[in-house]
């Protein structure tokens, strides 16, 4: 997958073309840095087109784009000004070389799904580097392989594997449009995690442009940043250009199914059972809870409401086999249960209708967007029905918050903690999300969501890993600890580092020290570099 790129000049006259484009500042400062884009990218790629500024027409649909989370798609809200939509990887590397020499900040945007969006906001000067034109997926059914740029959404590379295959797959998320370059490299996570791990766990090699403009792959890279960016985050260390993923095998018949039970249809003891069983049932059944408070059967009462949604590699009769035998105070039944094809699935767990035409898959903008908070944790060991009980009351109490809760075992359980950053594996139950969603915008409101989930998130306390309290790199949540303005000191990064990476995160750092000593890729909880008085 290549090694070192060097970078041809543009011709004059697309130099001029390109100057010719509008600034949003009329200093010198600006123009000498597209004169260093042009003059740092390949004459048979002209960046000309992939350059937006604030007085392009189309900055704004560009910006907005790719923004998931409206608390950050508002006027008061800084925006970068200038993005980079590369269409060749000779854009990529003259962005890095380009933004190192005039001494700016460069945040790197695959699909913006990062909850906190601080792979397009700021709170100094930025621009971004859009990664949604690179976005090729080539899948390759001898080898079993496929090939996936960074602005790949989830979604294509789905589609583009069944349309090879009915029975192949890659273990990844549930929502279609996610970007690829943040979600694998973040270490994100899907409904076959239990049976084939992480999508980082099926990652055979990977391009990357490091600090230096130069395009590596696994052997030019070496193993130690190969490392770092399977589950690490990509954009501490360089631009995630591909990656070449390993597919799985599925069956061509899978089954689903969602069940709700309310407080009053014994969703505690239920879900108490669940708890013991999820982690440690048949690999090839992934059950997820969601925990919401819906109208009571009574008027103006409250009750707690506990979804199980399911994935089972398997037909409907072995499945309802095996929650007979482990898991039959669900009272799962045949009509509960839909069996369709892997790639179906993916619409069925992400709420569309399941007989909806498949290229609904390729659509890049999300069913719907809304302002959100997410925090999340770890749990270790069951929670007593006494435990549940005041977890529903403080829900109840609070009103707008939502779990979910993501059993683990399996694969999850079997793959060593220090065979890629992500640490969380053997001794994890399940994860915890913590949701928060609102329609209306004003920071007022905002904070008052936000701090839902914070308080929710302080109940649970006891019930959760300790020492250090875990989380979930790709759940991005800055109450852990920021680096202000990503300036990225080591102490401040060890904050929510080591929450995120536990013992992997000194890894992180020595790397990060030795790839980019500058620390150049860096956001607000970006991996920082070691202080100067310490050696990698």
């Amino acid at each position: 997958m290549g090694g070192s790129t060097k970078l041809p000049l543009l011709s004059l006259f697309s130099l001029a073309v390109l100057l010719s484009l509008p600034s949003p500042s009329s200093s010198s400062s600006h123009n000498t840095f597209i004169r260093c884009l042009a003059n740092h990218s390949a004459p048979s790629h002209p960046i000309t087109s992939a350059i937006f500024t604030p007085t392009n027409a189309s900055f704004s649909s560009v910006l907005e784009a790719y923004i998931r989370n409206l608390r950050f798609n508002n006027s008061y809200t800084r925006k970068p000004y200038l993005i980079l939509t590369a269409l060749h990887v000779s854009h990529v590397q003259a962005a890095v070389i380009c933004a190192q020499k005039h001494n700016l900040l460069m945040k790197i945007r695959s699909g913006g799904h990062d909850y906190e969006g601080v792979s397009y906001r700021a709170e100094r000067p930025f621009f971004i580097l859009d990664m949604f034109n690179l976005r090729s997926v080539e899948v390759d059914i001898d080898t079993e392989t496929a090939s996936v740029q960074a602005g790949a959404i989830l979604g294509e590379v789905y589609y583009n594997i069944a349309k090879k295959s009915k029975t192949h797959a890659f273990p990844a998320g549930v929502c279609p449009t996610v970007g690829v370059g943040g979600h694998i490299s973040g270490g994100g996570y899907g409904n076959m995690m239990r049976k084939y791990g992480l999508s980082v766990d099926n990652v055979l090699d990977a391009q990357i442009v490091d600090v230096h403009g130069r395009l590596l792959d696994r052997k030019s890279m070496g193993e130690d940043l190969f490392w770092a960016i399977t589950g690490g985050g990509g954009a501490s260390f360089g631009v995630v250009i591909s990656y070449k993923l390993k597919l799985v095998r599925v069956p061509e018949v899978v089954t689903v199914f969602q069940v709700a039970r309310t407080l009053e249809q014994n969703a505690t003891d239920i879900l108490y059972k669940w708890q013991h069983v999820a982690p440690s049932i048949d690999n090839d059944l992934f059950i997820r809870v969601i925990i919401d408070v819906v109208n009571g059967t009574q008027s103006g009462t409250r009750t707690v409401r506990v979804t199980f949604i399911a994935m089972f590699l398997g037909d409907s009769k072995r499945l309802l086999s095996i929650m007979k035998e482990s898991f039959p105070e669900l009272g799962l039944k045949q009509s509960d249960c839909i069996e369709t094809s892997w790639l179906q699935s993916v619409l069925f767990w992400t709420n569309i209708n399941i007989t909806s035409p498949v290229e609904i898959l390729l659509d890049r903008t999300p069913q719907s967007l809304t302002y959100l908070k997410r925090k999340s944790d770890y749990v270790k060991e069951p929670i007593s029905k006494e435990g549940l009980e005041g977890i529903w009351k403080k829900m109840i109490h609070l009103k707008d918050t939502i779990l979910y809760f993501n059993p683990y075992g399996g694969r999850m359980a079997e793959i060593p903690a220090n065979a890629t950053p992500f640490p969380h594996r053997a001794g994890n139950l399940w994860k915890v999300q913590y949701q928060a969603n609102w329609q209306e915008a004003g920071k007022e409101l905002a904070d008052h969501y936000i701090e839902l989930t914070r308080k929710l998130h302080k109940h649970m306390t006891p019930y959760v890993s300790m020492n250090p309290r875990e989380a979930f790199f790709n759940y991005k949540d800055l109450d852990l600890g920021i680096n202000h303005n990503g300036k990225n000191s080591y102490q401040e990064g060890r904050v929510y580092g080591v929450e995120y990476f536990k013992d992997n995160f000194d890894r992180l750092v020595r790397i990060k020290t030795q790839v980019d000593p500058s620390n150049f890729f860096r956001n607000e909880q970006s991996i920082p570099t070691l202080p100067p008085n310490r050696k990698p």
